[in-house]
């Protein structure tokens, strides 16, 4: 097998796996995007729990970030629902 014809199998395969790959990424995107604000409401109440005054609002920040917990397998499983079907297709 030339150069060539190795070169345009492997454009093959990512031509057809180009789907996936930018539907990993979004989702991926969208997952990372979700661990960050979980990090950052968990950390903001965290620190308003030092301060009775804020206290109320920090416990609404650890709701926040459990919802968001609740959040990842969702978009896990949407993911591999996606990919699935994607693939189905072809």
């Amino acid at each position: 097998m030339s150069m060539e014809d190795s070169k345009r199998k492997h454009e093959a395969v990512i031509h057809f796996g180009a789907d996936h790959i930018v539907i990993e990424r979004r989702y991926r995107a969208l997952g990372a995007l979700n661990d960050l604000l979980i990090a950052v409401w968990f950390l903001i109440g965290s620190i308003f729990f030092f301060y009775d005054s804020l206290m109320t609002d920090g416990t609404w920040l650890f709701v926040a970030g459990s919802l968001q917990l609740l959040l990842r397998p969702v978009i896990t499983l949407a993911e591999l629902i996606h990919v699935k079907k994607a693939y189905g297709r072809s």
